[in-house]
């Protein structure tokens, strides 16, 4: 069992940057990012790979976003700039444990969920 806590929402203007934290209690494999707003399906947002320390994303790129992580810890932070009002939505961390090939991208493939941090960015 691996808990996963997320932080660092709120809320904020358009233009703003803000940074959310993710925290593993456990070791994982991988730590990814997803995004919620009512009645739409769970979007990914990005997600860091320990082994080489890679970075997945959506097919649209990276866009305004930058992640980075400390394996040590099991952390990964999502740094958000340029946030726009498209951005607002509940963000939620993910644990995923497998070490071969998945793909990030899809929700399913991750094992642990937060409980997930509000972002609200006022336009």
């Amino acid at each position: 069992q691996v808990t996963v806590v997320e932080s660092g929402g709120g809320l904020v203007h358009a233009g703003d940057s803000l940074t959310l934290s993710c925290a593993a209690d456990g070791p994982t494999s991988a730590l990814g990012w997803f995004r919620q707003t009512p009645g739409k399906e769970r979007e990914f947002v990005g997600a860091l790979m320990w082994n080489g320390m890679r970075t997945y994303w959506p097919e649209t790129g990276s866009g305004r976003f930058m992640l980075s992580g400390n394996n040590a810890v099991n952390m990964v932070w999502l740094q958000m700039n340029n946030l726009k009002s498209e951005d607002s939505a509940r963000y939620y961390c993910a644990a995923s444990l497998n070490d071969g090939i998945v793909q990030l991208r899809l929700p399913t493939n991750y094992n642990y969920w937060g409980q997930g941090t509000q972002v609200t960015v006022s336009s």
